[in-house]
Parts: C-alpha cells; sequence; structure tokens
C-alpha cells in the first residue's frame, strides 16, 4: 500500500480510526527514531482534544510533500521551505513555532568535515570543489540545502548540485555519518542536528569539525490544514503554545520531552507572515542561481529574473493576508 510505503505509523492499533488527526514529520535520524519522539507529545495531544491522533513519519521531505498535496496530513511539523510550499500552493496554515533557544541564535546550518581527511578546510572547498564529495540535504532543506547554497556556495559561484566530484542527499543524521565514516568529504547540517548526533555516534562524531556556520535559520514552523474547524485549529494551537508550561510532574514530563524533541522552549503562536524569512531565502536563491546561470541572451536573463520578482511579491502578498 502507499501509506505503508511512505512510512504510516499508527500511535495505536494497526488501523488508522476513521476521525483520527494525521501528524507528519520530517525524518530526523530515521522514520521509526522520528515517530517515537514525537509519541509522547502527541499522546498529550490525542487525550486534550479527545480523539486520536496518528503520526505519519516518512523517510525523505518529498514524501511528506507528497502526502500533504494528496491532502493524507492534517497537521505538521515541518521546514521553513516546505511550509512556504504548503501555505502558499496546498491549503495549510502556520499555527506555531519552535522556540528551540533563546532568540533561536544557535540554530544555524553548518559543514562539517573530517578533522585528520585530506580535505577539511573550508578554504581548500570554496577553490577546488570538484576535489569534493559532497553528502547535503534535500533542496527543500533550509540548512541541508538552502542556506548553504545562498549564503556560501552561490556567492562563490559554486552551485552545490554540479560543481562537487559526487554527492549523496539524506537525513543530517546520514550526512554527517557520511563524512564520519570516509564515504564524503563534507556534509550539510545543522547545530541543533550535530548536537543530537553527538549524543548518539560520540565515536563518530569526534572525528567531525566544523568548517563554516551560517546565519541564524528561520523557525521550524507546525502547520495545520486550513479546512479544519475553526475551533479545533484554535485548540490545536493552545496546546502547543501551552505543552510544556504546566506546573508539577505533568509538566515536568512535558519538558523532558520538549528536550527530546529539541524545542526546549517549548513553542510559540505564529500566523503565515512568519514564513516571510523563507519566502526571502527562496528568493535570493533564485535571483542569485539565475545571476550564475548562462543565458542565450541578456534579455532571456532579465524575464527570468523579473519572473522571480513577481512570484516574490506574489508569495508575500498570501502570506501577509490574515490567516488566523
Amino acid at each position: 500500500m502507499l501509506l505503508a510505503a511512505l512510512g504510516w505509523h499508527v500511535l495505536a492499533g494497526a488501523r488508522e480510526p476513521a476521525d483520527a488527526l494525521r501528524f507528519g514529520v520530517l525524518p530526523i535520524g530515521g522514520a521509526v527514531e522520528s515517530k517515537d519522539g514525537w509519541a509522547p507529545l502527541l499522546a498529550d495531544l490525542a487525550r486534550v482534544i479527545g480523539r486520536p491522533v496518528t503520526v505519519l513519519s516518512v523517510t525523505s521531505y518529498e514524501s511528506l510533500d507528497q502526502a500533504i498535496d494528496r491532502d493524507e496530513v492534517d497537521l505538521a511539523l515541518l521546514s521553513s521551505k516546505l511550509a512556504l510550499d504548503a501555505v502558499t500552493q496546498r491549503r495549510m496554515n502556520v499555527l506555531a513555532l519552535v522556540k528551540r533557544h533563546p532568540g533561536d541564535a544557535d540554530h544555524r546550518a553548518i559543514l562539517l568535515a573530517r578533522k585528520d581527511g585530506p580535505r577539511n578546510s573550508l578554504d581548500d572547498l570554496l577553490a577546488h570543489p570538484d576535489r569534493w564529495r559532497l553528502a547535503r540535504g534535500d533542496s527543500r532543506s533550509v540548512s541541508g540545502f538552502i542556506l548553504p547554497q545562498v549564503q556560501l556556495f552561490l556567492p562563490h559561484r559554486i552551485e552545490m548540485e554540479t560543481r562537487f566530484k559526487s554527492e549523496v542527499v539524506g537525513t543530517h543524521q546520514a550526512t554527517a555519518l557520511a563524512v564520519a565514516n570516509g564515504d564524503a568529504d563534507v556534509a550539510t547540517n545543522n547545530t541543533t542536528d550535530f548536537d543530537r548526533f553527538r549524543r548518539q555516534f560520540p565515536v563518530e562524531a569526534g572525528r567531525l569539525q566544523i568548517i563554516w556556520r551560517s546565519d541564524p535559520t528561520p523557525q521550524a514552523p507546525i502547520v495545520v490544514r486550513r479546512d479544519l474547524p475553526p475551533e479545533l485549529q484554535k485548540r490545536l494551537r493552545a496546546f502547543f503554545v501551552g505543552y510544556g508550561r504546566e506546573p508539577g510532574v505533568r509538566g515536568s514530563a512535558q519538558r523532558e520531552t520538549l528536550k527530546d524533541l529539541h524545542a526546549s522552549l517549548g513553542y510559540i503562536a505564529a500566523d503565515n507572515k512568519a514564513l516571510l524569512p523563507a519566502a526571502r531565502l527562496e528568493y535570493q536563491l533564485a535571483r542569485q542561481s539565475a545571476l550564475n546561470a548562462r543565458w542565450v541572451s541578456e534579455e532571456a536573463r532579465q524575464a527570468k529574473l523579473d519572473r522571480i520578482e513577481q512570484a516574490y511579491v506574489q508569495q508575500q502578498s498570501v502570506l501577509r493576508a490574515d490567516s488566523r
């Protein structure tokens, strides 16, 4: 079955209840690991809203994007790029944002290389990308692709998809392991997932060093189908914003769950305007790519740039519209 192929896991029982709320989550290390990490919070959510909650834990960004497009997801934690597509193209609205650190200044895209490898310096990487084997995230991943491309590689006229000796695409865990085990020379990653990697794979992490850091990334959003009943959407937002703020034993357990999800400060209420930084990044990526590309004429280049400008203006208009 297609759902099984995508990695559909039900929290309680072998079959999905008819009235279940379906939660989608991006892969961290693997589909099972992602599902297990969310199980305590989703069990609390099911208790609060009085209906079952199932989780769609997938192995790729593409699988989750396709599931959203087929209306198989009601609620999801997404990268800001996936959320941007879900809001502007796929009938979703932003509900809340992950609050990982004060100001989120510590959540950044990074590049990893081996400490003792023959290729382990940023200067050499930028001077000779064709000699390096790249392990990167999906093109919809902000830290795994978009930020390194926008802030580092394209300004040096390096296209990630074409300029390296070879490339593999995978989760942040898979890319870090590829470099640690000698299967790649450099990996895209982020500070949050690399902290998780250090705890899970201390030996392998000890072989790695960070050779580049980006500016802070946009905060990860939780999105919800906009055609869900308004009262349910209100209850969902209240649940996430209040999660981990209760006193006593229950609140302590919730705060431990948030730490495991690398959302130690919980969630903050948000609307679609929270995706404006993501739209700006997408615009910068498209514009830099167009400027670096070869064109049959300057008129063709300018026509492409004009279309990019128009698309960006349209995205901003959609995101600034009242989404509550």
